[in-house]
């Protein structure tokens, strides 16, 4: 039976690969890390061969059987699509560094400024030097490994799987236009040394949360700022979430949030239940920055949100030093504090827009528990406000 648009959008990752067939011997490949592919399989001169013809959803339904319909046309013309394929991508003399400021270009719009300056600094630096000049097509993994490598013998551990992510998202986009057949950065996941992980410096015992909400009360930065850092402690999304918040994203009739996928680390819509001291939050703000695009606009033009620096840069204004407390801590503070009282993790880790680690359970449990975290955001909200209105002895913060 044929694909749909809905069944191809629809199609969660499990725990082995999975094909599902449209026809004329095009299916969609999906790997259990969610990458979606379309491919053909056909026979020339008696051998079964593969062509992948590009990765959903830059490739649509539509498109993917266009490409398959003119495969299947140089098939009967006696023309081998792969081969075809590498020729054209050989004509073309696209470079890994042509195709990656491509990819990069269309991305940026997406990015803050600082995010998209680092990612191709670290592309100059790390990899044009050694395979810039190179074909997408032509680069395997112990090439790209080789490189990487380098990175990790400077001692770069964590810029070294950064580089390798950024090198990954450049292969699919070299593999959806058409000039590479596979990303050789997917087969290096796990060939590099382990991240050393650090703890975020986050605030979680119940006296010092209630010092911290007072002091955001406090706060004698901007009001914009203020906001945003009340906002993160009762919503706990991640800073960047927060930061780019949109108007057109708050649903006032239902008191909910709805971040795109887009915009979320995981690449999933997530839906945040609005408390009422949240919601008090927003009304106020919008008499301030509601007639533009952002909550929180920066201060030079309200066309960008606030700069990634500015939440951290609020809390130092309070006195919290690195060490004590970062923009990202008010999700460990969430999360430790909400397990300590007792609520079901489930509802807590769904609210941290986490995906399950299990990816069979990920792909099978949708329930979005949107009443459960309805009560539990209300209640943390109520719970902040008692801390932070608890008698405080004179000397104390």
């Amino acid at each position: 039976m044929p694909l749909t648009d809905t069944t191809v959008r629809n199609i969660k990752p499990a725990a082995k690969p999975q094909k599902l067939f449209d026809g004329n011997g095009l299916f969609l490949f999906v790997t259990p890390s969610g990458t979606k592919s379309w491919r053909l399989k056909y026979r020339i001169q008696g051998r079964e061969k593969l062509l992948t013809l590009g990765v959903y959803p830059q490739l649509s339904l539509k498109e993917a059987r266009e490409r398959c319909a003119e495969a299947k046309k140089q098939l009967d013309g006696g023309i081998d699509p792969s081969a075809e394929k590498k020729l054209k991508a050989k004509s073309g003399q696209a470079s890994l560094e042509a195709v990656a400021r491509e990819w990069h270009g269309k991305q940026v719009p997406t990015w803050s400024v600082r995010h998209a300056e680092d990612v191709m600094e670290r592309l100059e630096k790390n990899i044009f030097p050694f395979l810039g000049k190179h074909q997408p097509n032509d680069i395997t993994p112990p090439q790209l490994l080789a490189v990487l490598r380098r990175i990790e013998g400077r001692g770069a551990i964590e810029v070294a799987h950064r580089v390798r992510g950024i090198c990954s998202q450049v292969f699919r986009y070299a593999v959806a236009v058409g000039l590479a057949e596979r990303d050789p950065a997917a087969d290096l996941v796990g060939a590099l040394q382990t991240r050393a992980i650090t703890p975020r410096a986050a605030i979680t015992e119940p006296k010092a949360v209630g010092g911290l909400m007072r002091a955001i009360d406090g706060f004698t930065g901007t009001y914009i700022v203020k906001s945003a850092l009340q906002l993160a402690a009762l919503t706990f999304c991640r800073p960047g979430e927060v930061r780019a918040a949109e108007w057109a994203e708050f649903d006032f009739e239902e008191n909910l949030w709805r971040i795109p996928a887009a915009k979320m680390k995981m690449r999933r819509d997530h839906i945040v239940p609005l408390s009422t001291q949240a919601l008090e939050i927003l009304h106020e703000l919008k008499k301030l920055t509601g007639e533009g695009r952002y909550l929180f606009p920066s201060i030079r033009t309200a066309e960008r949100p606030i700069s990634d620096v500015t939440l951290v840069a609020g809390l130092r204004r309070m006195g919290y030093e690195k060490h004590e407390m970062c923009a990202h801590g008010f999700r460990a503070m969430a999360s430790t504090l909400l397990n300590e009282l007792g609520y079901e993790a489930d509802h807590i880790e769904k609210q941290l827009a986490h995906n399950p680690r299990d990816m069979v359970r990920g792909a099978y449990n949708r329930a979005e528990y949107l009443p459960e975290r309805r009560k539990m955001m209300q209640e943390w909200s109520d719970y902040l406000n008692e801390l932070k209105d608890k008698p405080v002895r004179a000397g104390q913060v």
